[in-house]
């Protein structure tokens, strides 16, 4: 193998709210011969001056564009609550415009698609108890909450990632993804439990499991180790299987 090729290129996608700092040690520790790309959404991140976008679909379009030209070895995704959404929509996309498939999707703590139907509306709860659901499900540093300039630049951002999530429809009548893909879930996460994560199963044609984990929403946030072990089992069970199919 060409020593400046990586075994494989993963790309990982953000929480609402988020950007790229949660997941920012993860480099480091998945297999050095993997290019981990720790990607931000507009308005997020390394990618703060840009204008947010608002519809998962358009969002989708932008960042598919935006690793297009990395498509030039075996990929992956992997996203956690929002990103977990995106990652299926870009998946979807990839599919159906002809473009190099991942060997490997990873969803976490995000629900299975449903169909249309009356949801959670996080994004139009009052200040209050939109900062006391946001305090239980993890994620957002406290100085956050504890400072009113910090929490006027960051509450617009995260009522309109929320509003993306709560307002996506997943396409009807699409296919089960042509990918390998695994799901994660936080054993006490009631916003994504285990049983809906197992809903997953229904949309890819090679389900690797649901694994689940104990903790909440972020159960990863204080001990990565073992979400990332797992990581690195799926993907590569999946990226070896892809690569003996390609040999036969």
């Amino acid at each position: 193998m060409d020593s400046t090729r990586p075994a494989l290129r993963l790309f990982v996608l953000h929480h609402a709210g988020g950007s790229h700092l949660l997941y920012r040690h993860w480099p480091a520790t998945l297999p050095d011969t993997w290019d981990v790309r720790l990607l931000d959404a507009p308005g997020h991140g390394l990618l703060l001056d840009l204008p947010q976008i608002t519809d998962a679909g358009r969002l989708a379009d932008f960042l598919l564009r935006t690793i297009e030209p990395e498509l030039t070895c075996p990929y992956a995704l992997f996203g956690h609550s929002m990103g977990a959404l995106l990652t299926y929509e870009i998946t979807r996309r990839a599919v159906d415009r002809g473009l190099p498939l991942p060997v490997w999707a990873g969803v976490s703590a995000r629900s299975a698609p449903q169909p249309a139907g009356p949801g959670q509306r996080y994004h139009e709860l009052p200040d209050a108890e939109l900062r006391t659901r946001l305090k239980l499900l993890g994620g957002t540093p406290a100085g956050v909450f504890d400072d009113p300039d910090l929490w006027a630049l960051f509450e617009p951002v995260i009522r309109a990632d929320l509003g993306l999530v709560e307002n996506w429809r997943p396409a009807p009548g699409s296919a089960p993804l042509p990918v390998a893909l695994s799901a994660f879930a936080g054993g006490a996460d009631h916003s994504a439990p285990p049983p809906r994560m197992a809903g997953w199963a229904e949309h890819t044609e090679h389900f690797l499991g649901l694994r689940v984990f104990d903790g909440g929403h972020f159960y990863f946030q204080d001990d990565p180790g073992p979400l990332l072990r797992q990581i690195e089992r799926d993907a590569t069970t999946a990226l070896d299987a892809a690569g003996a199919t390609r040999s036969r």
